[in-house]
């Protein structure tokens, strides 16, 4: 089903911005004081963090619920407003009856990789051990 006025759009991407602050309070324990979904239209990132959830979580996210891709202008918005608290932009998006995917620059994921030895880990988990 395709969103047809502004209000089921925007209701859509609400609920899918709280989808995100979900799965962030349960796989990763944060605090749900800790990051709160903001509201739509409001500008900045779609995620509030507290200095805490950015000590665990150190991204600003833009998340989209769109069938139609903008990936160019949606990351030109994610760039933006994360630099803007000092945050990695991180842009999430979902398609109808699709995963969501997320959009990272290269060179941020490479830093991350250099930094956090859990990534060593992350074949072995992807693959269930396989």
């Amino acid at each position: 089903m395709v969103a047809g006025t502004p209000q089921s759009r925007k209701s859509k991407g609400r609920v899918f911005q709280q989808q995100l602050r979900e799965d962030l309070i349960t796989h990763l324990d944060i605090t749900p004081d800790d990051i709160l979904s903001t509201a739509m239209g409001q500008g900045g990132c779609d995620l509030y963090l507290s200095p805490a959830a950015r000590s665990i979580f150190p991204f600003g996210v833009e998340a989209k619920r769109c069938e139609t891709l903008a990936i160019p202008a949606w990351w030109k918005q994610c760039e933006s407003n994360a630099s803007k608290v000092g945050l990695i932009p991180l842009l999430v998006f979902k398609r109808n009856r699709e995963e969501p995917l997320a959009v990272l620059r290269w060179s941020d994921l490479l830093a991350l990789l250099r930094q956090d030895c859990r990534w060593q880990n992350l074949a072995e988990g992807l693959t269930g051990g396989k």
